[in-house]
């Protein structure tokens, strides 16, 4: 097997939680060395930590945050998970210091609203940055409220995957010029950004109803879920092309002629009070078994605990051929996660990176803290 492609990358993820880590973990998965910074007397309740370690530094001490400016002066990248203002307030601005430290360093920075504007100096989660974005505005069913799906969109796609797009696209750069830059993400643009189909969509017959009554936004019956015979279990159907929605139909047992014509939208209501009728008469294992291996676009709706059973454990989100990513196992955090204490594994890291010993190159304080050795560290 090859290399990872981020292999020899190094990594410094000050601790924060969903984007920054997400981030981190990507980079993680596809061969960077990650070293997470805690906070001193920190409970850290970060689950994305697989292939990572920790060290614990207080940045407020100049002892402390000299071991920081240390090892980034042979570092890669630094993911800065903070509001606006808080590096600079740390005396650790991105272009004043820590690029004039080290020119080819990347510093990621990931914040929830736009770092201009007038949420910029606001607190928010996830729901406020989609909703300022206009994404959650197109997500909901009819004739309800808008509905946030989990935080998967804002601090995931539109946050921790953008931020690890922005950290590749300034590697790809430095290649080419040797110097590194600012990367700056936020989860107001990455989740608008993410929207533009179905922006562009506001423009055609596809999106151009209210929420909840276009194509495939949960108004068309055969692009929905369907609960089956056995309470709480779920079918989705997909059926959008006439040939597909030819094979529901057959799986359903109907004759087209029987039905509504599916073109005319004044039939969608009567088309999806008959779906919901036909599929609560059988299991879902029952549809299953008539619906696997044919091109119907109904499959069920599996839940977390039944995936690794079905076939569908966790594995990287892409594979590339020649410079693979890690394998995902479930006891590394595939489907538990956390595990890393602040501190972990952190001495070895130093050890593999720098080079450091503890009590030579530095000293651990009792509140797990590392700090120079009467100020200096070893590069």
């Amino acid at each position: 097997m090859s290399a990872p492609p981020l292999q020899g990358v190094r990594v410094i993820e000050l601790a924060g939680l969903a984007p920054g880590p997400f981030a981190g973990l990507l980079l993680a998965d596809y061969g960077a060395s990650v070293l997470r910074v805690d906070r001193p007397a920190a409970i850290s309740g970060d689950q994305l930590t697989r292939r990572k370690t920790s060290i614990t530094i207080d940045i407020r001490d100049p002892k402390s945050r000299e071991i920081l400016l240390r090892l980034l002066a042979g570092a890669d990248v630094l993911i800065d998970p903070f509001r606006p203002g808080v590096l600079e307030r740390l005396d650790l601005s991105p272009k004043d210091v820590l690029l004039k430290h080290n020119p080819r360093l990347i510093v990621a920075r990931m914040t929830g609203f736009r770092r201009d504007g007038k949420y910029k100096d606001m607190a928010g989660h996830d729901i406020n940055y989609i909703a300022v974005s206009g994404v959650l505005s197109m997500l909901g069913r009819k004739g309800e409220k808008p509905f946030a799906p989990g935080n998967i969109l804002g601090d995931f796609a539109g946050g921790g995957a953008m931020c690890f797009l922005g950290i590749l696209l300034a590697l790809i750069s430095r290649s080419h010029t040797g110097r590194g830059q600012v990367v700056e993400a936020n989860m107001v643009d990455g989740s608008a950004y993410l929207a533009t189909f179905p922006r562009l969509g506001l423009q055609t017959p596809a999106w151009d109803k209210p929420r909840g009554d276009n194509l495939l936004d949960s108004g068309c019956p055969y692009y929905d879920t369907y609960e089956t015979k056995d309470a709480g279990k779920y079918f989705a159907v997909g059926a959008l092309e006439p040939q597909f929605y030819a094979a529901l139909l057959r799986g359903l047992g109907f004759d087209s002629k029987s039905l509504p014509a599916r073109e005319d939208r004044d039939n969608w209501s009567a088309l999806r009070e008959i779906f919901t009728r036909r599929f609560r008469e059988k299991t879902r294992a029952e549809w299953e078994a008539i619906f696997d291996g044919t091109d119907a676009c109904a499959t069920p709706v599996f839940e977390q605990s039944e995936l690794e059973a079905a076939g569908y454990d966790q594995r990287p989100a892409v594979h590339l051929s020649q410079t693979p990513a890690y394998p995902i196992k479930p006891d590394e955090g595939g489907w538990t996660g956390g595990g890393l204490m602040p501190g972990d594994g952190g001495v070895e890291t130093l050890r593999a990176w720098m080079g450091w010993e503890p009590n030579k190159d530095f000293v651990v304080r009792k509140d797990g803290a590392l700090f120079s050795v009467d100020g200096r560290a070893k590069l």
